[in-house]
């Protein structure tokens, strides 16, 4: 009996490796050509839309170009790290935590589509780079997979921040928008320091500083 269900797993073992491939490829395109599914109402969706002098429009929409772009890294970032994750209950914060950043894809995508720009044409880069550091972080271990989430949504709330003040203070809208990201990235830091995750040394703490730099000044553009 134990010899049949070995060789039993075994034989299902490449149906299982096609079936991940395939969900990932799906989420893949899902993720960076949308539309993304949403589980809640947008935030701008009973805000007066004041209308915007055209410095302040083109601000606005490169501001949340640059958020849609991190949203994207957000979601590979925990797709990656789900894919490799070693406990189920990891596993299940990150698919949450993804679904939750499903919903700032979509808000996102609207605001920017209202404000009458694009998405940043290098989003599918932004995917598989991200991608690629969620699988390796996950294969790290729990702890430091929980840890670069807790480290990654802190420099979110930053960017948040930033762009909140920057914002012209007439566009209400993406306002909204911004304030409810913040108040969900927050809560995902949380959740992943009360779920055991490790602080990160300093360095590579600066290093994804340097790099989300580099995303949010191409993005803010292209």
């Amino acid at each position: 009996m134990t010899v049949f269900r070995k060789h039993h797993f075994m034989r299902d073992q490449p149906t299982i490796l096609l079936d991940k491939l395939i969900s990932g490829l799906d989420n893949a395109l899902r993720t960076v050509f949308g539309p993304a599914p949403t589980t809640r109402d947008y935030p701008a969706r009973d805000v007066i839309d004041e209308e915007l002098a055209p410095a302040q429009q083109r601000l606005s929409g490169c501001l949340m170009r640059i958020n849609h772009s991190g949203e994207i890294c957000a979601q590979a970032l925990y797709q990656g790290q789900a894919l490799t994750a070693t406990s189920a209950p990891v596993r299940k914060t990150m698919e949450h935590a993804a679904a939750e950043e499903n919903d700032h894809l979509a808000w996102t995508a609207q605001r920017i589509g209202e404000l009458g720009t694009h998405t940043s044409y290098l989003n599918p880069l932004w995917y598989a780079g991200s991608f690629a550091i969620g699988a390796v972080t996950g294969l790290a271990g729990d702890k430091w997979s929980l840890g670069f989430v807790a480290e990654t949504e802190r420099q979110v709330v930053g960017h948040l921040k930033e762009h909140l003040r920057r914002l012209p203070p007439s566009d209400a809208k993406s306002r909204s928008i911004l304030d409810q990201m913040s108040i969900d990235e927050g809560r995902h830091a949380t959740v992943a320091l009360e779920a055991g995750a490790a602080e990160l040394p300093g360095p590579v703490k600066q290093f994804m500083r340097a790099t989300s730099k580099v995303m949010t000044g191409t993005a803010f553009w292209i």
